[in-house]
């Protein structure tokens, strides 16, 4: 089941529940680009091998590439998302429910934003689903466990892999380079990051993109009176939300990439060449799994690895401790939130 980019301006002109479920979902994929896409750019742009807009446009392109390219091979990501809750058999109240999820992954997020830590929207989006599927069906039969445990097997692999990988990357990139002369490693790492920067960008496309698709194609068929979770991502959808998430990046990400880039470890270019290549890998085999997982965490815990690499007093440790605090809440928060706005909703509509 798909939907053409014609019958979908066709639809929205005359569903104001689709009209609606396409600006919740578009709203909620500007905060994603605004909140967590600027992660995977941290990195080069706080070491200047690449400019902020350079970064962001190849941010963007990264990003619909994997979207497309793993969801050609690999759409396991966007179905664990798709069937992680049940919203009932009434089109209506799954919609209802879908948006309220929405609205909360938008408050919780801006709030984070507004605070500099880095969020991850992936489980804003797990939370919100979660706690709108149990306001919705009365309790937690609401809620997939088959699927949801994949979070937290994702939660563990994106901790101890990118910690682990960025630890061992780094290490391994000083010892090979130590009689190297410093003045003539400088462009090749320049490269080499700009490099990592374009594969965290293609696995966050891949990751969160094929989240966040789902949800956008779930909302689309809701609107018509359809439950079904079985659908085909349409190539326009892609390039939509690809285009959204880099005018998100582009409008509040420097505040992000100052947190990540900047404030947690002071990185040299070796160093975020590892912390990129580190974030990746971890990205790619989360994804090949079909483990939901969060961009942000991976790329964190890979820069955590690799300033303790060095010296573990090189890490920001009272800002990882706020942003572990954040993870740690954000399932409970923006659940309880997701909640409260499904039954809101439910009152007013």
């Amino acid at each position: 089941m798909t939907m053409t980019f014609f019958e979908f301006l066709s639809e929205i002109t005359s569903n104001f529940p689709l009209l609606v479920t396409a600006i919740l979902t578009s709203a909620v994929i500007i905060v994603n680009g605004w909140t967590d896409a600027p992660n995977a750019i941290a990195s080069c742009v706080s070491t200047r091998a690449m400019t902020p807009k350079a970064a962001i446009i190849m941010a963007a392109v990264l990003n619909f590439l994997g979207v497309y390219i793993l969801t050609l091979f690999n759409a396991k990501v966007a179905a664990t998302t798709a069937n992680m809750v049940d919203f009932g058999d009434d089109p209506r109240m799954a919609l209802i429910a879908l948006c309220a999820a929405l609205v909360a992954i938008v408050v919780w997020a801006t709030a984070a934003w507004f605070f500099g830590i880095p969020t991850s929207e992936s489980h804003a989006l797990i939370a919100g689903l979660s706690g709108a599927a149990i306001a919705i069906m009365g309790g937690v039969e609401g809620i997939n466990w088959n699927e949801w445990v994949k979070v937290i097997y994702g939660l563990i692999l994106s901790t101890v892999l990118g910690f682990g990988l960025g630890w061992g990357i780094s290490k391994l990139t000083v010892f090979i380079a130590k009689n190297f002369d410093r003045r003539k490693t400088t462009g090749f790492f320049n490269g080499a990051q700009i490099l990592g920067a374009a594969g965290m960008a293609f696995m966050h496309g891949a990751q969160d993109g094929q989240g966040f698709m789902g949800v956008f194609m779930l909302g689309m068929f809701m609107a018509k009176g359809f439950t079904s979770t079985e659908f085909i991502i349409p190539t326009w959808l892609m390039i939509y939300c690809s285009i959204v998430m880099a005018l998100g990046t582009s409008i509040g990400g420097y505040k992000i990439i100052k947190s990540v880039g900047m404030d947690m470890v002071k990185l040299e270019k070796h160093q975020g060449f590892a912390a990129d290549f580190a974030g990746a890998i971890s990205l790619y085999v989360a994804t090949a799994y079909g483990l939901p997982v969060s961009t942000t965490q991976a790329k964190t815990t890979a820069i955590m690895g690799v300033g303790a690499a060095k010296k573990m007093s090189s890490v920001n440790w009272s800002l990882v401790k706020e942003m572990v605090l954040t993870w740690v809440f954000t399932f409970p928060g923006c659940g309880v939130i997701g909640w409260i706005m499904a039954k809101l909703f439910l009152k007013i509509f």
